[in-house]
């Protein structure tokens, strides 16, 4: 063979390795070490398995070269791959233990089956950078959306061709109704990259509220330069939408933005989501006023808030009823994810109803633990009076300055619910005694007699009962199932019915624990941040803050 026939086929392997690389969009370095693997694997197999052969190929000439490396060993296990020192000094007077010998092979002539296997191992090493370099793409992505070629139909699962990757819309992140036929255009949001053995798994998703955040950002100039900002998306799928959008500048209306002119922007959203109709509500820091905009387009006349519970109540006229709740709930539904408050919502005849009820149940409590007339009774209800731990332990004058009272009448009321208290707590501690509860219960912080008539009914009568507490033990818990149609279920606590917080129930155990010896208030107490010598531990600090700025790669500064 001829040096120019040489030389050529050299030029060819490098042309070769360069146009691979190229197409697969992936470094040359890699084609050609891939190769060097397959002639590494045929001159192993021509030469057997058992020895060291190395091959090179050199990036700028093309020029390959193999080798077998002999390692220089005190004791020789294996003959291919060792030689004793005594037999390599033969060769090489200066070889030292642990040094190599190199002996150059001749080239190897390819044979048909070698030339399968080694295009087999090239193939497998190209596929194989070719998905890191995908993966390395797409996994700082999550968030964008794309635009791809509907490339298959499986299942109701739509696989998408982005060019240079494949992606995959799961069936429940399609919008619902929504046909897919081969060499659609499609656009969808990435939520998801997952390096898997088949490869990397893009995710995409068209149901997602994110995905019409990122619609409306193309859409509106003002979304994309920051001047509007989208606070929160709730979506149903193909039918309705609520946004709730905000702006930095008051002198630009955040919902004329993204509506457009003649509602050319959220037009073009909605035909984008078939159809999907979209409210767009101006976003308000106060949860009243931002859940009366959220329920447009019915109207509110009133709105109650519990924040303890993140709960609201919202009053609507009998004819705004069923627009406020929606079909099948979806307006009220959509309301609540918006503003994430759950909302309850009654017409103004129920809820006037409900406060009649509510007043008229006072007024008989009254009646009865105060002893007093029906009159008297209701004037403490309107007043707002809601117990008779209220009425009793109110400033005197708050209950004189109701109409048609003086400071006598005040007085007496006030001692007579002291009084109907005294009595209660009496009986309360009679019954807690009945039970067996232990006077020590009682003294542990935070207890009260009505607590421990509720834990002698729970079978908890000793401060080491207590202790053995778990805090879903005496407030109960909540069993969710995976199922999301299926309701959750509540397992009631020992003290259900006592207003009693989860923190305010481990105070409790904790306390019962101090109380019965099983830890010490400083296994309570939060670490101090000085040490017990002060001046020497203010030092140590110090010096710790020199090493973390002059070492910026120390451990605290990472």
């Amino acid at each position: 063979m001829s040096m120019a026939g040489v030389s050529a086929n050299r030029l060819e392997l490098l042309q070769i390795a360069n146009a691979v690389a190229r197409e697969k969009l992936i470094d040359p370095a890699i084609v050609l070490h891939a190769m060097q693997d397959a002639i590494q694997k045929a001159a192993k197999s021509r030469y057997g398995p058992e020895n060291d052969i190395r091959c090179e190929i050199d990036p700028k000439t093309g020029e390959t070269k193999l080798v077998r490396v002999i390692t220089i060993v005190e004791t020789v296990e294996n003959d291919a791959t060792e030689m004793s020192l005594e037999e390599a000094r033969r060769s090489d007077p200066e070889a030292q233990i642990g040094g190599e010998i190199v002996e150059h092979l001749p080239p190897l002539e390819f044979g048909r089956v070698a030339a399968q296997n080694a295009k087999q191992v090239i193939v497998q090493k190209v596929r194989e950078a070719e998905r890191d370099q995908q993966f390395d793409e797409y996994k700082d992505r999550i968030g964008e959306v794309v635009n791809g070629t509907v490339k298959r139909v499986e299942y109701g699962n739509v696989v998408v061709d982005l060019g240079r990757a494949e992606a995959i819309i799961r069936r429940d992140e399609t919008i619902p109704r929504e046909n897919f036929r081969y060499g659609d255009r499609v656009r969808a949001y990435i939520y998801d990259v997952r390096r898997e053995q088949r490869g990397p798994q893009l995710f995409l998703s068209r149901a997602r509220p994110e995905f019409m955040a990122k619609l409306f950002a193309a859409e509106v100039p003002e979304i994309y330069d920051g001047i509007v900002e989208i606070k929160s998306v709730a979506r149903d799928p193909g039918s309705r939408a609520k946004i709730a959008v905000i702006s930095k500048d008051t002198s630009i209306d955040p919902v004329g933005a993204c509506v457009g002119m003649r509602g050319s922007r959220v037009q073009a959203v909605v035909n984008e989501l078939q159809g999907e109709k979209v409210d767009i509500i101006q976003w308000k820091q106060d949860p009243a006023e931002f859940i009366v905009n959220a329920l447009a387009p019915a109207e509110v006349s009133k709105v109650v808030l519990d924040e303890d519970n993140d709960k609201i109540e919202v009053v609507v006229p009998e004819s705004q009823l069923s627009l406020a709740i929606g079909r099948r709930g979806q307006n009220v539904r959509l309301a609540s994810q918006l503003t994430g408050w759950d909302i309850d919502i009654m017409t103004e005849a129920e809820e006037s109803e409900r406060r009649q009820k509510e007043f008229n149940e006072r007024s008989q409590m009254f009646m009865e633990q105060l002893d007093v007339d029906e009159v008297i009774a209701q004037l403490l209800a309107t007043e707002g009076f809601a117990s008779i731990e209220e009425v009793a332990f109110v400033e005197l004058s708050e209950v004189a300055q109701i109409e048609g009272f003086d400071d006598d009448t005040a007085t007496e009321i006030q001692d007579r619910a002291r009084d109907f208290l005294q009595r209660a707590e009496s009986e309360r501690d009679a019954e807690r005694r009945e039970l067996g509860v232990e006077d020590a219960v009682g003294e542990v912080p935070g207890v009260t007699t009505t607590m421990m008539v509720a834990l002698g009914r729970g079978g908890v009568k000793t401060v080491e009962d207590l202790a053995d507490c778990a805090t879903d033990d005496l407030v109960g818990w909540v069993e969710r199932s995976k199922d999301k149609s299926v309701d959750p279920v509540r397992h009631p606590g020992i003290l259900d019915g006592i207003e009693l917080s989860r923190s305010d129930a481990e105070n409790l155990i904790m306390s019962a624990r101090v109380a019965a010896g099983w830890i010490t208030e400083e296994d309570l107490a939060p670490p101090p941040e000085e040490g017990e010598d002060g001046e020497a531990d203010a030092e140590e600090a110090d010096d710790a803050a020199t090493v973390t700025a002059d070492n910026p790669t120390s451990d605290s500064a990472s």
